[in-house]
């Protein structure tokens, strides 16, 4: 019994045979070594900006415009550059972002672009760090990769600013400072930093402080590893800021942000038999605002929430959110597709968005037989599936997030296409995170894709469609109508035109 609770016990290693679930599971993960650290500073350098772009003509809705691009325009991408996460903090003035590579790469909203009338949103480089490295697991000659599944920022207490990341199988607590001062003068010490020998100190002197250029250091201060068997899916901080949890496969373990070596396993489905497996966990998030409220998604389409203060143990969920499967729908690509990839809750706690392979549904915590709206995302590839699966990407995790005011929700597609949806309206927009458009006064014009029949002249074809280009990771302002969009090794930052 540790001071959190149970002790999360020592894990077997898995049999993969075991952790196969039918229909197949994500295909075998494809391992990179990392790219060299002399590149963390040329990560993500080019910035196009925009400057006084001009209204566009419209109706009242908002149109989406360029704003700018961050990484290398090349051609030639190495897999460690392709990002993996994005994240703003809770003000919406950092946006971080994480890589295949191990890096992390934080933005600061430029004070001369927030000042601006109108206010643009533009962001430079802020602080750049390997928070992971390769590593190897002799025991169970497994390789663990550095790339970063999640970011989540900490609430900002004082000028210091933390987050946390993950890779497959350890959490870091990362602190960022900024440091415009340093001190010389120093009595037991040379100005190199080697002590000095006391018998050779004959006078006293005043230590000075000299200003030096600003300097962002990040520093790692916790290290939470040893815990997850599988590979770390979600973290997710809680509201009370002083625990967050983690989620893999078959898990869910809640720490605290002052001890590394306990945690408290709340969530645990694997089976005695493996044979009986029948799910695995997808995604898990805190309530906003009730310490004791978390949900968490599976491969059957399930999201399930839990009251900690119910039990300990949070095997037995409080509610289920599951919607009764179409039978005209039915085929053999139905369970895979149902599978949830991510899970939000709104800003209010009252509502959240669930994330499936061809669709975005939008529920109220209060009702769990279905949910109040639901958005097609691709509806043209479902008589694509087979090719689809025969590529693999039918297993792509798309995520989704919230706007600040809970109006409206983004998500991704395939060919660089992104969707946004007016929860008020009920209208949507198709748009494109393409380099032809990194110009200034560019305006996104919405896509719209041709499923058969004579192609419109704007349209693209459902055959043209690049599936080696798709927008993964999406995040939005907690404030303002800025988005950023991960599109392979470009994030691309559009901000909104009235």
């Amino acid at each position: 019994m540790g001071r959190w609770g149970r002790q999360s016990p020592v894990l077997d290693p898995p049999d993969p045979q075991q952790l196969q679930v039918q229909p197949p599971t994500l295909p075998p993960r494809t391992f990179m070594r990392q790219s060299s650290i002399t590149k963390i500073g040329n990560m993500l350098n080019t910035a196009i900006n925009i400057n006084g772009a001009k209204k566009p003509q419209s109706n009242g809705e908002a149109s989406w415009c360029f704003s700018q691009i961050k990484g290398a325009l090349d051609d030639d991408v190495t897999d460690a550059d392709i990002i993996s996460c994005v994240e703003f903090n809770h003000d919406g003035e950092l946006l971080a972002t994480g890589d295949k590579g191990g890096r992390v790469v934080i933005f600061q909203r430029d004070p001369a672009s927030k000042a601006a009338n109108p206010r643009r949103g533009e962001y430079n480089v802020y602080s750049t760090f390997q928070s992971h490295e390769p590593e190897f697991d002799y025991l169970k000659s497994l390789e663990i990769e550095e790339k970063i599944n999640k970011i989540r920022w900490l609430q900002q207490k004082n000028p210091v600013h933390f987050l946390l990341s993950t890779n497959d199988k350890t959490v870091k607590l990362w602190k960022v400072s900024e440091r415009d001062k340093s001190f010389e003068g120093y009595n037991t010490k040379e100005e190199n930093g080697l002590i000095r020998d006391p018998q050779n100190v004959t006078a006293l002197r005043v230590p000075s402080v000299k200003q030096i250029p600003l300097l962002v250091e990040a520093s790692p201060r916790r290290t939470f590893a040893n815990a997850h068997t599988y590979h770390i899916n979600s973290i997710s901080v809680n509201s009370d800021q002083e625990t967050f949890l983690s989620a893999d496969d078959l898990r869910i373990n809640l720490w605290h942000l002052e001890v590394v070596n306990q945690s408290y396993n709340i969530v645990d489905i694997k089976p005695t038999n493996m044979e009986e497996l029948t799910e695995v966990i997808t995604a898990a998030e805190f309530h906003p605002t009730e310490c004791n409220v978390f949900v968490y998604s599976s491969s059957k389409g399930t999201i399930r929430l839990c009251d900690m203060r119910s039990a300990a143990l949070c095997d037995r969920h409080s509610k289920q959110f599951e919607e009764p499967e179409n039978p005209t729908n039915r085929s053999f690509f139905s369970e895979i597709i149902s599978s949830i990839s991510d899970v939000k809750l709104s800003n209010s706690g009252r509502y959240m968005i669930s994330r499936d392979y061809l669709s975005i549904k939008v529920w109220d915590l209060h009702m769990e037989t279905k949910p109040i709206e639901t958005y097609p995302v691709h509806e043209y590839l479902r008589a694509k599936l087979c090719s689809l699966y025969e590529n693999d990407c039918i297993f792509d995790k798309f995520e989704c997030c919230w706007n600040g005011k809970d109006s409206s929700i983004m998500t991704g597609s395939y060919n660089n296409f992104f969707r946004v949806f007016d929860r008020n309206s009920k209208k949507d927009v198709t748009l494109e995170a393409s380099r032809d458009i990194i110009k200034p006064k560019t305006v996104l014009k919405p896509r719209k894709v041709c499923t058969g029949g004579k192609r419109k002249k704007d349209e693209i074809s459902v055959d043209c469609l690049d599936f080696n280009k798709k927008i993964l990771h999406t995040a939005w302002h907690p404030e303002e109508n800025i988005i950023a969009v991960a599109a392979t090794n470009n994030l691309f930052i559009f901000q909104d035109k009235f």
